[in-house]
C-alpha cells in the first residue's frame, strides 16, 4: 500500500483516520468498526463493500 495515499485516505463515513492492517490486507476505521479491503492494491472505499467489525473483536 502507497504511504502517500495512506496519508490522505479517510473513512467515507466519519472522515476520520484508517489504520492499515497489512497481514489483513484491510483499512480499518476503529470508531464505525469498519474494514475496507484493498484489492489488487485498490482501496474498496465502498460503505456496502465493508467487513463490519463485532463489537467483541479488540482493533489494535
Amino acid at each position: 500500500m502507497d504511504t502517500k495515499l495512506l496519508d490522505i485516505l479517510v473513512c467515507p463515513l466519519c472522515k476520520g483516520p484508517l489504520l492499515y492492517k497489512k497481514q489483513d490486507n484491510e483499512l480499518i476505521c476503529k470508531p464505525d468498526r469498519l474494514a475496507f479491503a484493498i484489492k489488487d492494491g485498490i482501496p474498496i472505499m465502498l460503505e456496502d463493500e465493508a467487513r463490519r467489525i463485532p463489537d467483541e473483536v479488540e482493533i489494535s
